[in-house]
Parts: structure tokens; sequence; C-alpha cells
């Protein structure tokens, strides 16, 4: 919940733009995730700068229509321009209550419409310290995942996001990040199959920055990152997008 209709659409264009006359950068997928009210703009710039940019929603509704005042559809995303949409965000999960449930019927919701969704799961510090981490991941890939199919399967990114490693001064490592990577990709071979399991991406979303992002992305198991307060500045977002474009 950052920025205004100027800003969003400044960071948006700038991002865009970067994108579209570097190469290297063309070869990483990047996303960015602007507050409903700035989708349209942010589409516009990316649209005016002619990028691989690709836009999408920081939340999304599980009902296609409806008397749901305040919420947005998946469909209405798309008549946005989005290609993607956050589902189960720590935010969403930790501060706004959402549930394993209400999380899996938002992926189905907006799976079923074309939307690619990024279903975020992590641990927070007091599960972590309990040695709970394994299992907190376990229980929300299984329920996120439950009853997707195998050919939706393709537009599902599993972003892991270490609550107790974000914006708390407590870094988590390469190791701590593949460790956790690993064992998702397990998870999800164990729901499908290993073919599933080796082509899921999944990203890394706990402060990942400029200085460490080269050593998370050229983990085995991390495929890309989340970004939070480093994708507030063009600059930073861009160094970043270029590390991961390098290893990858």
């Amino acid at each position: 919940m950052n920025g205004d209709l100027a800003t969003s659409k400044a960071l948006a264009g700038a991002v865009a733009q970067a994108i579209a006359g570097d190469a290297a950068m063309q070869r990483c997928e990047a996303v960015i995730f602007p507050v409903f009210p700035y989708l349209l703009a942010c589409h516009g710039a990316i649209k005016d700068a002619g990028s691989s940019l690709e836009l999408g929603g920081q939340d999304v509704y599980l009902g296609v229509k409806g008397a749901f005042t305040g919420e947005v559809s998946p469909t209405q995303l798309l008549d946005c321009g989005c290609q993607w949409v956050l589902c189960g965000h720590s935010e969403r999960r930790h501060i706004l209550h959402e549930g394993d449930d209400l999380v899996n019927a938002k992926v189905r919701a907006s799976l079923d419409v074309g939307l690619g969704v990024v279903l975020c799961v992590g641990e927070k510090l007091e599960q972590r310290l309990t040695d709970q981490t394994d299992t907190v991941n376990e229980r929300q890939v299984e329920r996120g995942l439950r009853d997707v199919t195998a050919a939706q399967l393709s537009k599902v990114v599993i972003a892991y996001e270490p609550v107790w490693a974000i914006g708390t001064g407590k870094n988590a490592t390469p190791d701590d990040a593949q460790a956790a990577h690993q064992h998702i990709r397990g998870v999800v071979e164990s729901i499908f199959d290993k073919q599933a399991g080796s082509a899921m991406r999944i990203i890394y979303g706990g402060s990942c920055n400029p200085a460490n992002a080269a050593a998370i992305v050229c983990m085995p198991d991390v495929d890309g990152g989340l970004i939070g307060g480093a994708s507030l500045k063009a600059d930073e977002f861009l160094k970043i997008v270029a590390a991961a474009s390098g290893v990858r």
C-alpha cells in the first residue's frame, strides 16, 4: 500500500523501459504488482514502453461477479491487463487472517479464468524456532493446491516467504532458502509427480535485495524472487532483475 498515481506510473514506466532496452534482462520474466487503483495506469506505461514486463494484482476475490462490495474479481484483473495475481501473501494471511481454505478458493478461481497465480507460503518466527518450517510449508502448499489440476499447474508459481526474515532484521541465508525450496519441491512431487515438481518455479520472498539476490537465486531450487521494499525504487528492482538474468 505504497505510492500514488504519479509515482506508481513513473515506477512502472522506468522498469518497463529499462527491461525493453536490455536483451539480458528480457531473459528474466519480471512482473510488477501495483495496488488496484493504479493497475490501468501501470498497464499503459508497460504498453507504451513495448516491454515484456508483466502485470499482476496483489489479491483477488473468489467470485467472478456479484454483491461483494470492495472486492476485485479475477476477470476484472484480466480486464485491467493482469497476467498474474498473488494469493496467500504473508500479510494477507497474518494481518488480515486469511486461512488456507480461502487462499485455495482464490487460487482456483484465478486459474479457472486463465490468470497465473503466485501462491505464497511460509512460516512465522515462532514456528521456525519450534522446527515447524517444513510442516507449515507442507500444509500451505498442499491446501493451496487442493483441486488444482495437473494441466493448471504450469500457471502456478510458489513463493516461499519466511515471515521471520521480512523487515525484522533477521536474515535468511541462501542455504536457508535452498533447504525450504527443496522441501517445497518435494511436496509438489508428492502431490503430482516428479516432473511436475521439477517444473515448478519456486521463488524466494524474504527481504531479497540487490546485495543478496545473486547469491540466493543461484541456489539450485531457487527460481527467482518475490521482491518487497526493494521494488519501490526502479534502480533497486532492476539490479535484482539483472542479477537474476545473469544467473538464469
